[in-house]
Order: structure tokens, then C-alpha cells, then sequence
């Protein structure tokens, strides 16, 4: 319900802070004292259009806030969830500021949104029931919801919802099916030739890393094994004699030295037996640089053998545009649009039979909810029916039309079209509750409408502006009764001229016009039972109240204690 409305410098209003409680609260005062600035400001806070108007003269800037606490699992929690907005204590706070040239901000919980979002956060707060604007009830699209709340509909309407998301998903997954063999049967030459053509590959997971860092390694063998063919080399002869080798500059040294005489060479032994000692070793070395070489050397098969297949799995990759990591995944993919293309026609006539069985399921749960629709809808028109006549609109005829839709309109509401129609006057078509009814039958006809429909209203906000304009006596009273019986389960808040009304209120307002420093102010008192006596008996006798209007009053409120 609304719990507070805090008012700065609107049109007339400098500063005003309310409090309302539940059930009946009634707004009263003479005419021009600034209720509809009252309305108007309620409205900023719910998403209406700003204007710079509003803002009072001599200030940079008008502001409404409006304080809520919806009962829990209100669906305005889900709204604000949704949005990503918080509400803190159950507590739902609307804040609108306007400025001076006309822009305006908007706040939920002290978060900035968007005015179209605050209107959609209002709306599910507050509706307004008003000589002109109407909203709630004159919308077609709340007639379903608010016809299945009347008759206790909502199992129904809950199996309906749930068989049409069942159909829906089963036609979704036809037409995926439908859609995957299509497109495979336009690429079956390709799929075939592809699907052949890895599968002769046969790529494996992981399987570019492996051969990498194989290839890696055997590339450095490579290198290992040149590097020992290069050393053996320089100890080999570099001519057919065997000259330009280690061992041939060793053996001619030895020769050499073996030419001295005698005396000579007797000096010369420890050279030639470093000499020998050299060519063995020398010796040695070339025949452990030969067993290196044939020991250390890569098989060159092997490396052609990787590279080949490393260059083979590129290429695929390159062909099919995708990496060489996903060629497994892609030859499974191809396998499966192959396997759906030679075993279509089996899996979608179970698709078909199971879509067929969900639509009959819909259809079987939309036809129950019609059936108990049109029940619904005849006892509602006879309980609104029985409100007209005290509503002074004994010659309006409250129609509620169920008409098939088509198929293609089908939803999760069911398969009708629910419309609430009117005729005010013998013989005339119904129409749609806006267009038909004047703005003053078409107030009473909502207030008679929300009496019977109350239980199943998810708004716990109503406010009536002017219900009762152009009646007055037992009309009146009969307008009062039906408010209060309303406020029963909903918060009403109403503005009025009429003191029956004002008389069932349980919180009385006051609006009235004083002058401020020279300047036009409108003020708003809550008013204690004398007082309120006092506001009942000047709404009976005028300007001038006399005891006998206070008699009156004090009649009218004891009727309604």
C-alpha cells in the first residue's frame, strides 16, 4: 500500500508530508483548493509526463517521492529482480525530480532508472480510476487475468501456461531438426566427401603438440649429428695419397725423424714416442667420432614421417578454417550431420508424433479453461450486474465477450480473446468501457467492477478521483458503501465532493487554498473526528454551515461507525 507521499515545491505546494493507513481514505475540499495538484504530484512519482510547469515559481526544482510496502510476493519484486534493482525492508520508494526547464529524474530505491521503467514499477502499485484517464480495468489485456482471478481459474491457467511452453519446446526442437537435415541434404556431397576425407586422416586430441615437439627434437639430432660428421671429416684425408689429414702430417713426421743418423736419433726417441702415442690416439678418436656419428644420428624416415603429418593436419585445418586442436571435435560434428541425414526421417517422426501430443495437450487444457471461462463470465456479469442499479446505472449492461483467436494467437492466456464491454442505454452495441460510457458512468462502472473483482486485484493501491461526480443522495451513499466494501481487502484513496463518502472514510484529508507572504499556497491536513465533523457539515450546507448541517453529519458518521 501507499504508506507516504512527501510533496516540495509542486505548482502550490511548498512542503507537504502524508501518511496514509489502510482501507478508506478520503480527500475532500472546495473547489480550486488544490486536490488535483495533489493528484498530479502522486502521479510524477508513478511515471507521468513532467512538465515545467510544475515547478513553483521561484524554485530550481519540484520533487515527489512515494513510499510502498507491498505485501510479500507482490510482483513488483520480480519487476525490480529483474531490473536488478534492490528493495530493502519490502520497502518500494518512487522518486521524482523535476527541474525548472522541464527535465526530470526518476528514482527506485534511491536508484536511478528510467521514467518508462518507474511507469511499469507504478503501475503495479497504484492504479487510477479518474473522470478521464483510465487505466487498469479499461485495459483489455488485464480482462483474462482478472476473469480467471473472479472464477479461481488460475490451475487452469496455470496448466495451460505449462502445456504451451511443452508445445512450444517440442515445435522448437521439430523445427531444429527439420532445419539440420535440410541444410544437410543441400551439403550431403561435401559432408560425405569431408567426413571420408578427416576420417582417413584421423586426427587425434592433442595430437599438432605431440608431433611439434617431436619434430623439435629431432631436428636437434640433426644438428648434433652434422656437428660429428664435421669433426670426423677434418681428421680424414682431403686427397686420394691421404694428404691433408692428421694422420698423414703425424706419419711424415715420423719419417722425418726417422731419417737422422744414429747419434741424432737417439735424441729424437721422445719425440717419436709422443708422435706414436699421437697417432694412437688419433686413431682412437676417429673411431669413437664414427660410433658417435652412427650411434647419435636421427632417422631420417622418422623425421619425414612427422613432417608429413604435421603438414597434412595444417592443411586440413586451413581447408576447414578452424584450428588443428579442433579437428577431432570437427570430424565428430560432421559424423553427426551425417548420421542425422541418413537417420532423418526416423527422428523426426518421433519429433512430429511428440509435438502432435503436446498441441493435443494444449488444446485438451485451453478448451477446460474456456469451458470454465464461460461459467466465470456469466456469474461475473450477473454480480456486476447486481451493483449497477444503487450505481445510478440501472440502464448499463455489463458484456463480457469470449471470441475464439486465432491460432496464430494462441498463448499462454489460452486460445480466447476476453473482453469487458458496455451498453449504457436499451438497444446499443456494447463497446469497449472507454469508448462507451461517459467519465462519470465510466467511474462508477470501474468502482462496481473492482467491488466484485477485488479478491483478484494484484494493484493494492486504488484511487478514485471524483467517483461520485453528478449524484448525490442515496446514489452517493451507495457510492460510499461500495468504496468501503472495496477498501475491505484493497487501499482506496478517493477524492470527493460527496459527504456520504467523505463519511465512510476511515483517514480524512483536507485541501484546502491559503495565502502566503502575498503568495497562493495549498495545504493538506489529516483531520481528527470534531474537524471532520466540521469538513462533512460544510460539504452539506455550503458556505455557510448551520446546526443543522452539523446535525446531518453527525448523523452521516454515526451511520458509518
Amino acid at each position: 500500500m501507499l504508506a507516504s507521499l512527501a510533496i516540495r515545491d509542486v505548482v502550490l505546494i511548498e512542503r507537504l508530508d502524508l501518511c496514509f493507513g489502510a482501507g478508506l481514505s478520503v480527500l475532500t475540499g472546495e473547489t480550486g483548493a488544490g486536490k488535483s495538484i495533489l493528484l498530479d504530484s502522486l502521479g510524477l512519482a508513478l511515471g507521468q509526463r513532467a512538465e515545467a510547469g510544475m515547478v513553483r515559481a521561484g524554485q530550481n526544482q519540484a520533487s515527489v517521492t512515494a513510499a510502498f510496502q507491498p505485501a510479500e510476493g507482490h510482483p513488483v519484486f520480480a519487476l525490480m529482480q529483474e531490473q536488478g534493482l534492490a528493495a530493502e525492508e519490502a520497502e518500494v520508494v518512487l522518486r521524482r525530480v523535476v527541474t525548472a526547464d522541464g527535465r526530470s529524474r526518476a528514482f527506485v530505491n534511491d536508484q536511478p532508472v528510467g521514467v518508462g521503467l518507474l511507469r511499469r514499477v507504478g503501475a503495479t502499485l497504484v492504479e487510477v480510476q479518474g473522470q478521464h484517464d483510465q487505466v487498469g480495468l479499461a485495459d483489455p489485456a488485464t480482462h483474462p487475468s482478472l476473469l480467471d482471478a473472479f472464477g479461481g481459474l488460475e490451475p487452469r491457467r496455470s496448466a495451460v501456461a505449462a502445456t504451451w511452453k511443452a508445445w512450444r519446446d517440442a515445435a522448437r526442437r521439430l523445427a531444429e531438426a527439420r532445419e539440420a537435415i535440410a541444410a544437410a541434404q543441400r551439403d550431403e556431397e561435401w559432408l560425405r566427401h569431408a567426413v571420408g576425407e578427416l576420417s582417413d586422416l584421423d586426427p587425434v586430441e592433442g595430437e599438432e603438440a605431440e608431433l611439434a615437439q617431436e619434430r623439435q627434437g629431432l631436428q636437434q639430432g640433426e644438428r648434433i649429428r652434422e656437428a660429428i660428421a664435421a669433426a670426423a671429416s677434418e681428421l680424414r684425408p682431403r686427397d686420394r695419397r691421404g694428404g691433408g689429414s692428421a694422420a698423414h702430417a703425424l706419419r711424415g713426421a715420423v719419417r722425418a725423424l726417422e731419417r737422422l743418423p744414429a747419434q741424432a736419433g737417439e735424441a729424437a726417441q721422445p719425440a717419436l714416442a709422443a708422435l706414436a702415442q699421437a697417432e694412437e690416439s688419433l686413431a682412437e678418436a676417429e673411431t669413437l667420432l664414427e660410433r658417435l656419428g652412427n650411434e647419435s644420428g636421427p632417422d631420417p624416415r622418422r623425421m619425414e614421417q612427422v613432417e608429413e603429418r604435421l603438414f597434412a593436419l595444417r592443411a586440413a585445418a586451413r581447408k576447414h578454417s578452424v584450428a588443428v586442436v579442433e579437428l577431432p571435435g570437427l570430424l565428430v560434428e560432421l559424423r553427426e550431420r551425417l548420421a542425422a541425414l541418413d537417420a532423418g526421417t526416423g527422428r523426426l517422426a518421433a519429433l512430429e508424433s511428440a509435438t502432435r501430443e503436446a498441441r493435443d495437450a494444449y488444446l485438451a487444457a485451453g478448451h477446460a479453461l474456456t469451458e470454465s471461462r464461460q461459467t466465470a463470465a456469466a456469474r461475473l456479469e450477473k454480480a456486476v450486474g447486481k451493483e449497477l442499479p444503487p450505481l445510478k446505472l440501472d440502464r448499463t449492461r455489463f458484456v463480457i465477450e469470449l471470441a475464439p483467436r486465432e491460432e496464430a494467437a494462441w498463448g499462454a492466456d489460452g486460445m480466447d480473446r476476453v473482453t469487458f464491454l458496455v451498453a449504457t442505454n436499451p438497444g446499443q452495441t456494447p463497446g469497449q468501457l472507454a469508448k462507451i460510457a461517459s467519465g462519470g458512468e465510466l467511474s462508477r462502472l470501474m468502482l462496481a467492477l473492482k467491488v466484485v473483482l477485488a479478491r483478484g486485484s494484484p494493484v493494492p493501491t486504488l484511487i478514485f478521483d471524483e467517483v461520485d461526480s453528478g449524484i448525490g443522495g442515496a446514489t452517493a451513499a451507495a457510492v460510499g458503501d461500495r468504496l468501503a466494501r472495496v477498501a475491505e481487502r484493497l487501499q482506496v484513496l478517493v477524492v470527493t465532493h460527496s459527504p456520504q463518502v467523505a463519511a465512510r472514510g476511515g483517514n480524512h484529508f483536507r485541501v484546502s487554498k491559503t495565502t502566503r507572504a502575498e503568495r497562493a499556497a495549498t495545504v493538506v491536513e489529516a483531520l481528527p473526528e470534531p474537524q471532520r465533523r466540521e469538513e462533512i457539515a460544510r460539504m452539506l450546507a455550503g458556505e455557510r454551515v448551520t446546526e443543522a448541517a452539523r446535525a446531518a453529519a453527525d448523523s452521516l458518521l454515526a451511520g458509518n461507525g
